[in-house]
């Protein structure tokens, strides 16, 4: 048959090699095999014995070679990286040798935890938290309101307030906070601080608000170290994906020290393929101790781009959290009470006024218009800080505590020369004082 070797094609027989010529797929000719002596078949007998004697070694050797492996991982003799499990006072407690990689934990029913994404998970649900926020904006239409939502991290408290980072995208320009427990309860937030250019705000929750059964649910993150994380670690990300609640992804680290902008802002980052999704924002990337190593900001999104989230990595931030979280928070934030316009170069230049903040007009019980300033008044200075720009001058006034008397400088023309005044402002408690900045044809009219 075509494709056949007829010198070369054989088959074996009992370890002998028999020549035989392939003519059809169904039968197949071969040469009759010699005759051999009848005593063959008591060598046969002996050498099948032989054989089951030697098979039986064989398994029970490699029986007790396994077993004795087994034990070997099973007491974490091996490199040191086991884990003995043993009693103590009714709870399991895992140890290791000084040289293993796991630390040691005290829990129950046998369960080492740190162990597991779902350990991991299970320690870091009680300080994440969902942030609900709401926003009002104004068109040619009218003022209509919006929703949105993100995540949050319980990092600490004071004798009034559990203090909670987020992402400063979240909160920013929010009308109304809150935020959802892991039991489900929601309770009302307040801005404490904040800082556009990391990207994170710290809000608060009075404690007087959260009920004793809420309050034992909670637990405080412990902030890691970003720096000594490997390229390739495997970490956790938990957050309010989408705002249907909090959602786990699993993933590893990808880069470090990644160069990333966004709206003209350009952070140092970590990179994951964890999924980060909206909703997720200024939620926790966790590693395997169950320590928040980056906190979730950013995701690459592109059609032909999968897996790029980023993450701010705590050491870089540690301080700045610390000082928003000692700052005061909106009730305690002292406020002038105007309505605001920036007085940009080019209005500067069309009006031929000072650069600073315009005053257009006041709120009801304004703490500026019992201090004497008037509509049409430039601020240049508080406390003789230069406030040029509308968030300047909101961020420097609310450093500073209601009833706080500050040195408000301004431009006021008189007899059509701008004059320098300095007006004495005992800050009130928070008012809305101000809106979003209004074009140049909203100002009075060139003379």
């Amino acid at each position: 048959m075509a494709g056949f070797d007829d010198q070369n094609d054989y088959r074996i027989y009992g370890g002998e090699k028999q020549d035989s010529i392939y003519q059809s797929p169904h039968v197949t000719y071969t040469s009759a095999p010699e005759e051999k002596p009848k005593s063959g078949v008591f060598n046969k007998f002996l050498g099948i014995c032989f054989a089951a004697i030697l098979f039986g070694a064989l398994t029970c050797g490699a029986y007790y070679c396994t077993n004795r492996l087994i034990k070997h991982f099973d007491t974490g003799a091996f490199a040191g990286t086991g884990t003995a499990v043993s009693e103590e006072n009714g709870k399991a407690v895992s140890t290791v040798s000084d040289q293993g990689i796991l630390a040691t934990t005290t829990v129950s029913a046998n369960k080492i935890a740190g162990t597991s994404v779902s350990d991991i998970v299970e320690r870091s649900l009680p300080f994440t938290v969902a942030v609900n926020c709401t926003f009002t904006s104004s068109s040619w239409f009218g003022q209509y309101t919006s929703q949105g939502s993100g995540t949050g991290i319980i990092v600490g408290k004071n004798d009034t307030e559990l203090l909670i980072v987020t992402n400063n995208h979240v909160v920013d320009k929010a009308k109304t906070v809150a935020v959802v427990f892991a039991d489900g309860t929601e309770i009302s937030a307040v801005g404490k601080g904040n800082d556009s250019s990391a990207d994170l705000a710290v809000i608060a929750v009075k404690l007087s608000d959260i009920s004793e059964d809420t309050m034992n649910s909670i637990t405080f993150a412990k902030l890691g170290d970003s720096d000594n994380v490997k390229v390739g670690e495997m970490v956790v990300a938990i957050g309010n994906a989408l705002g249907y609640g909090q959602s786990v992804t699993v993933g590893y680290i990808s880069a470090k020290n990644r160069q990333v902008t966004v709206d003209n802002n350009t952070m140092t980052l970590l990179q994951t393929d964890a999924a980060i999704n909206p909703g997720n924002s200024g939620g926790a990337l966790i590693n395997m101790d169950g320590e928040v190593i980056g906190i979730n900001s950013v995701k690459y999104a592109d059609e032909s781009v999968e897996g790029m989230g980023f993450a701010i990595p705590v050491t870089n931030v540690k301080e700045i959290i610390e000082t928003l979280m000692n700052a005061l928070s909106d009730d305690e934030k002292g406020y002038i009470g105007i309505y605001i316009t920036e007085v940009t170069e080019e209005i500067a230049s069309y009006y031929d006024w000072p650069r600073g903040i315009y005053v257009k007009g006041f709120t009801e019980n304004s703490a500026a218009e019992a201090a004497g300033i008037e509509v049409g008044d430039i601020i240049t200075a508080v406390n003789g800080r230069e406030v040029l720009e509308s968030d300047k001058l909101i961020s420097t006034v609310t450093t500073y505590r209601y009833g706080t008397v500050v040195d408000v400088t301004l431009k006021r023309k008189v007899n059509g020369e701008w004059k320098e005044i300095t007006v004495q402002v005992t800050l009130s408690q928070k008012a809305d004082y101000a809106e979003p900045t209004p074009t140049p044809t909203q100002l009075p009219r060139r003379k």
